[in-house]
């Protein structure tokens, strides 16, 4: 058991000294948070600009001359935000948002005996306090989402094991409503299997999980190795512990957590009668009848299991779980299945094996803190991402020929030669994993996933800062380009559409089988709009840089993702996106996409029709505001302000379709100059990003690249427009 810790009810300010925290970066863009405890430590380790921006701390900048058009405003956005340019090259941020991450970190460490510092433990604290529902007290799935069973109970657990006493206000508070929705015997599958570690839940209430599945043959139609890769390297773990029937032994914490996570006496529960009850404050995508069905036959297994096959299941599961490890330097896809492989390596191998010792290195990487306290990430960075964008803003808007600006975008540029992945996977086609060579991932090159979008963003910025600039080196050579468009060219789908990490395996019925109930579509991937855009702007750049390079291939590619993409539209106008929220997000890619193929709102009925969707959306103060409630409901859903995230991307799919009259996008760069602060930044909104379609993620970087991106680009925009030409 650790240490109680006794805090106020308030987390307004910080449970520890902020000016003692630092953002170590190192490695190809890992980002890990330290605590200096010693004055010595801290002259030898100044704290910087980067570190006192993601604390909430004074960063001291100066204000700026107030813009007098869009150019300037775009000037001051980025003279501010290249403060926050890592010393590689790279721009670092928060990817939080999830509430139901930071219980994973939490139970995973506990049950495995990994421990945290008494600073990190202090401000998980402070950070669950400030992100319980302002009025009932409990958590939601993400930060702006209403209480439900599946937050509340983690989170509850997780304040707990951190030290909070069961009498502080916000236990209580947050206990009495998880006991008015039901207690914890209705939280989700997730939950369930998350407790059942934690000896707070019983095996029995759980649907089975089968190491069994992995012994398929490859070929069966519902082999785990065609689930969508998220839920397939989750479930690896999940059937190895079910399979083994882990759990940590009781204590006093956990006894008592028996007694406040249930409203009834926890040795009357009737466990196998809780395996579907899920909480109607939790429920999204209801079980099939099928799949209710199945886990009877399932759970009749589970009585009569035969111990050679399910040694041999287990087995299987656990080589998957090792080559996972290695194949991502112990980072793994993501931070679900990152705590669960880590409890599973700990029981199989031991605190003193070299596979523990790198899981705590690494598990380093998820922890971030920022102004309301320590959160678990929703991967160990965005990276890629948020450098890709913001060169080619850069770019694009002609601030990149600025002297003042030239240094940064080499070291950019340094640092996207360095996060291109050149080699396939250590465990290729044993791990069922997807081609890499070539390709960009989401985060670092250490965590090594294709992804379809990325590639193509993290080439087109390569291309952009090597062939549109005349002052930068030629760091990544056309061959390494070359091995960029191979694996984009290997992930188009049958339909046109590009997925997310790999091509799409599991025909979609699959999605009968959906254990969560809290996320949809998890069962396959699917075909994104935003992916396939990502894809096809990047092919038509590379085609005119490099003509001969597999060109029918190309030609091939672009003219069925172009069908797909007009098939995905919504006879409204607008595209559904699925990383972002979501038709302003879309719509931007897909319209960018269309210009380069000649498409705009003069010669295509589709980018017209894209365009009167968004003009339709466009409020008076001349801004557009989008509810992550759209990404729930494939179905635009207002948000109650106009945000400046959103109201760029509207603005840059107008641009994009080369939309011919100036008055809606004046007032949408009225609106998002209007928003910038005198430093040149602009402030937190709202969230921006979603997974899973239910669940919100923050991405802080948007706030910068997006209007420094669009307001660059308007002022020559407009400027033609108005003159003719």
């Amino acid at each position: 058991m650790w240490d109680p810790i006794v805090v106020e009810q308030s987390a307004t300010q910080p449970f520890t000294d902020y000016t003692r925290w630092r953002l170590l970066v190192n490695d190809g863009g890992r980002h890990t948070w330290h605590y200096l405890p010693t004055d010595e430590q801290l002259l030898n380790w100044p704290q910087n600009t980067v570190d006192k921006y993601w604390l909430g701390l004074d960063i001291g900048l100066p204000d700026l001359p107030p813009a007098k058009d869009a150019y300037e405003a775009a000037r001051n956005g980025y003279k501010f935000y290249k403060n926050l340019q890592a010393h590689d090259g790279h721009w670092p941020g928060e990817y939080g948002g999830p509430m139901f991450l930071l219980p994973g970190l939490v139970i995973g460490s506990y049950v495995s005996g990994m421990g945290f510092k008494e600073e990190e433990r202090l401000e998980m604290i402070r950070y669950l306090i400030n992100r319980a529902h302002p009025e009932d007290g409990g958590w939601g799935i993400h930060v702006e989402g209403h209480s439900t069973v599946f937050g509340t109970g983690l989170n509850y657990a997780a304040i707990r094991i951190l030290g909070l006493n069961a009498d502080h206000p916000v236990c209580v508070k947050a206990r009495a409503t998880l006991h008015k929705l039901g207690g914890a015997t209705a939280i989700p599958a997730w939950g369930k299997f998350w407790l059942s570690i934690l000896n707070c839940y019983d095996w029995a209430g759980n649907n089975p999980v089968p190491p069994e599945l992995w012994l398929l043959p490859d070929w069966v139609p519902c082999h785990p190795h065609r689930w969508w890769i998220h839920t397939r390297t989750v479930y690896v773990p999940m059937s190895y512990l079910y399979g083994v029937r882990y759990t940590i032994e009781e204590n006093d914490l956990i006894l008592s957590l028996r007694q406040e996570l249930y409203p009834e006496d926890y040795h009357t529960i009737n466990w196998p009668a809780q395996r579907n009850n899920v909480s109607k404050a939790d429920l999204y995508a209801p079980h099939s009848g099928i799949f209710d069905a199945l886990n009877v036959v399932l759970s009749s297994y589970e009585h009569w299991t035969i111990p050679p096959l399910r040694r041999a299941g287990v087995a299987k599961a656990y080589e998957l779980i090792v080559r996972e490890d290695e194949n991502t330097e112990y980072q793994t896809l993501g931070p679900v299945s990152k705590m669960f492989n880590l409890i599973a390596r700990a029981h199989a191998e031991g605190p003193e094996s070299s596979a523990y010792k790198q899981h705590a290195i690494k598990r380093q990487d998820f922890m971030w803190i920022g102004a309301e306290g320590m959160m678990m990430c929703g991967t160990n960075g965005s990276q890629l991402w948020d450098t890709g964008f913001i060169t080619q803003a850069l770019v694009e808007t002609g601030l990149a020929d600025l002297e003042e600006n030239k240094k940064g975008l080499i070291k950019a540029l340094e640092w996207l030669d360095d996060a291109q992945i050149r080699e396939n996977p250590k465990h290729y086609h044993s791990a069922y994993r997807h081609t890499t060579k070539g390709a960009w991932g989401f985060s670092t090159k250490e965590q090594g996933y294709t992804v379809s979008d990325c590639t193509g963003e993290g080439l087109k910025a390569v291309m952009y800062l090597q062939h549109d600039l005349d002052f930068t080196p030629k760091l990544v050579s056309e061959r390494r380009m070359c091995d960029a468009i191979d694996v984009m060219l290997t992930l188009q789908n049958p339909n046109g559409g590009f997925a997310s990490y790999e091509l799409i395996r599991g025909p979609s019925w699959m999605e009968i089988l959906n254990p969560a109930k809290v996320f949809g579509d998890i069962m396959t991937d699917y075909c994104y709009p935003e992916c396939t855009t990502s894809v096809i702007t990047s092919l038509a750049i590379f085609r005119k840089h490099y003509p001969k390079y597999r060109s029918k291939d190309i030609e091939r590619t672009l003219k069925h993702a172009i069908e797909y993409l007009h098939n995905a539209q919504k006879p409204e106008g607008g595209w559904v996106g699925s990383r972002g929220i979501c038709f302003t997000y879309a719509t931007q890619f897909a319209l960018e996409s269309l210009s380069l193929v000649g498409e705009t709102y003069e010669t295509s009925a589709s980018s017209r029709r894209a365009c009167e969707f968004l003009l339709k959306k466009q409020r008076k103060d001349g801004g557009w505001g989008e509810s992550y409630k759209s990404c729930e409901q494939s179905a635009w859903v207002e948000h109650e302000n106009s945000q400046v995230v959103q109201t760029c991307w509207a603005v840059m799919s107008l641009m994009y379709a080369r939309y011919p009259y100036p008055e809606p996008i004046e007032k949408g760069v009225q609106l998002v100059m209007s928003r910038q602060l005198p430093n040149g930044s602009w402030p937190q909104e709202a969230i921006e990003g979603v997974f899973n379609k239910t669940c919100a993620i923050a991405y802080p970087n948007f706030k910068f690249s997006s209007p420094i991106w669009i307001l660059g680009k308007a002022h020559t925009y407009l400027a033609k427009l108005k003159g003719g030409s």
